[in-house]
């Protein structure tokens, strides 16, 4: 499908976004032994009122979160609970993380509130680089306001962080290097067994 040419330049073609996000599904299932995270799903979204696999987004939701920056999976007390929507952006080419935090009782989180969840590392990434800031814009399946990591210097960093790579790896790769980097921008923790070949 073009794949491997666009991803030398950092960018994704959509069918490889969609083969990417599928073997990140089966890898995080293989790894996260301990269930210290939900498991990445693959939602489909309705092309002409009809679900389509090819039209979709990632999601990891429910990931709970105490006010120190820690996460767990189980729901006590004033903890916080995350969502994490990783959409493919026509217009970039690039993949884009679309989050949103709650209350226990379902208020949604402010974006101070969520600063305060997270870990000083997120806070010093998120004030040094230059394409990890966040923006609130729609959800483009929700028609909702989400934060976001803007994509604007995805394809930059991504063409450093994929240099040297054979084609094939860098498909394969693009979204757990990908997570890895914006993970740390929002405090969430990609386990290192992602990037281990099987």
């Amino acid at each position: 499908m073009g794949g491997s040419t666009t991803v030398r330049d950092g960018t994704l073609s959509h069918g490889d976004f969609v083969a990417s996000a599928k073997a990140l599904i089966e890898k995080w299932k293989e790894i996260d032994v301990d269930d210290a995270l939900p498991d990445w799903r693959w939602k489909p979204c309705c092309k002409m009122g009809v679900p389509s696999e090819e039209e979709g987004y990632l999601a990891l939701e429910g990931v709970y979160r105490n006010h120190g920056g820690s996460q767990v999976q189980s729901c006590s007390g004033n903890l916080h609970f995350y969502d994490y929507h990783v959409v493919y952006s026509f217009s970039y080419k690039v993949p884009v993380l679309y989050f949103q935090g709650h209350q226990s009782g379902g208020q949604l989180l402010t974006l101070d509130e969520i600063k305060e969840d997270l870990p000083s590392l997120s806070l010093k990434l998120l004030g040094e680089s230059r394409w990890t800031f966040i923006t609130r814009e729609e959800h483009p399946h929700f028609s909702r306001p989400w934060f976001t990591l803007h994509p604007c210097g995805t394809s930059d960093c991504m063409k450093l962080l994929l240099e040297g790579m054979q084609d094939k790896d860098q498909q394969v790769r693009y979204l757990p290097a990908w997570l890895t980097v914006v993970g740390k921008a929002v405090g969430l923790k990609i386990p290192l067994g992602l990037h281990c070949n099987s």
